[in-house]
C-alpha cells in the first residue's frame, strides 16, 4: 500500500448550542483534561477542545443535537478504580459493566452532561 494509518487524531462529541461552560466544568474541571485553544477560523462554530492523554476530544456544537447513547469513545485509564471512586464522590453516576476481569478488563460507563455515552477502561496484564 502507498498509505498508512497511524491512529486516531481526535474524537468529536456533539453537544447543544451554548454547551461550552458545562463542557469545561465537566471535562476540564471534573476529569482534569486541559483545554486546547481552537484555531481562530473555527472559534465561530462554538464548542471546545480538550487534551486527553495523547489524544484530543472535541466537543462540537450540533444544532439539532441528539446524544449518542450507544456509540461512544473509550478512554484508557490507569487506576480505573480510583477514577470511579472520585466520580462517585462527586455525585456522577457510573454504570458498571457486567463483563469484567474474566476477559482481562475492567470498565464502566457514564453520560457526559449532554447525555453522550463515555466508556472508561483498564486492561489487566494476563
Amino acid at each position: 500500500m502507498s498509505y498508512q494509518f497511524d491512529g486516531i487524531d481526535h474524537v468529536q462529541l456533539a453537544a447543544p448550542e451554548g454547551c461550552e461552560q458545562e463542557a469545561r466544568r465537566f471535562f476540564a474541571g471534573l476529569l482534569g483534561w486541559a483545554e486546547i485553544a481552537k484555531p481562530e477560523a473555527l472559534k465561530k462554530r462554538g464548542g471546545v477542545w480538550f487534551q486527553c492523554g495523547a489524544h484530543q476530544v472535541h466537543i462540537g456544537v450540533q444544532k439539532d443535537f441528539v446524544p449518542a447513547t450507544k456509540a461512544h469513545p473509550a478512554f484508557h485509564v490507569k487506576h480505573l478504580h480510583k477514577l470511579r471512586e472520585y466520580l462517585l464522590l462527586n455525585n456522577i453516576s457510573v454504570i458498571d459493566d457486567d463483563v469484567r476481569a474474566d476477559e482481562g478488563v475492567e470498565r464502566f460507563y457514564l453520560n457526559d452532561p449532554f447525555g453522550n455515552r463515555l466508556e472508561f477502561i483498564e486492561w489487566s496484564p494476563r
